[in-house]
């Protein structure tokens, strides 16, 4: 199989790592293919692919969208390098209200598997970072959601002192303000 896929301390989120053929034209990487995903524990198909690109210190999150329209993601930096965080807020979860980060970068090629179920963001390192979405639902307006990003009960210890958010993720409740709607095991 072209790719590996970890479990990190909460199980359900992945790290996945493509296998990279180097050669003197430069590198090859197969970066998704379904039966492969499916084999390494994802099974809900990729509906949307988004792109973003952020300067330094932008930190986007931590979002998600609920029920019916929840979202799991694939993350993929395309240049540059990220902080990537997946929070677990689905009620009952033996890793309720934890999270995971991971470091994201071209020069890496890691991925990130989030599921629905959890609230995601991340923050760039570097000058610039341009990111890939694979997103498992359509964006829907009416049900996207967002848990402000330094809410100490997370206690997240993001890598930047004074980020650059939008007005929306400045304004996000604490996680024990949202109306989420995730049960564990649903």
């Amino acid at each position: 199989m072209p790719f590996s896929f970890k479990k990190l301390a909460i199980p359900d989120v992945l790290l996945i790592e493509p296998k990279v053929f180097p050669d003197d034209r430069g590198v090859f990487a197969e970066l998704y293919k379904y039966p492969d995903f499916l084999q390494g524990g994802i099974t809900k198909h990729i509906v949307q692919i988004n792109y973003s690109k952020s300067e330094k210190n932008v930190l986007r999150g931590l979002h998600y969208q609920k029920n019916p329209m929840a979202q799991g993601k694939i993350m993929r930096v395309l240049s540059g390098e990220i902080f990537d965080v997946a929070v677990d807020i689905r009620q009952g979860s033996p890793s309720y209200r934890k999270w995971v980060g991971e470091t994201l970068s071209s020069e890496n090629m890691k991925m990130l598997y989030i599921p629905e179920g959890f609230a995601h963001g991340f923050c760039v390192l570097s000058e610039n970072a341009e990111i890939t979405y694979q997103c498992t639902n359509t964006y829907s307006p009416e049900h996207e959601r967002g848990i402000f990003w330094n809410d100490p009960d997370l206690a997240i210890p993001w890598p930047l002192k004074n980020p650059i958010l939008s007005r929306k993720d400045a304004l996000f409740p604490l996680l024990k303000d949202t109306d989420n709607n995730f049960v564990y095991g649903d």
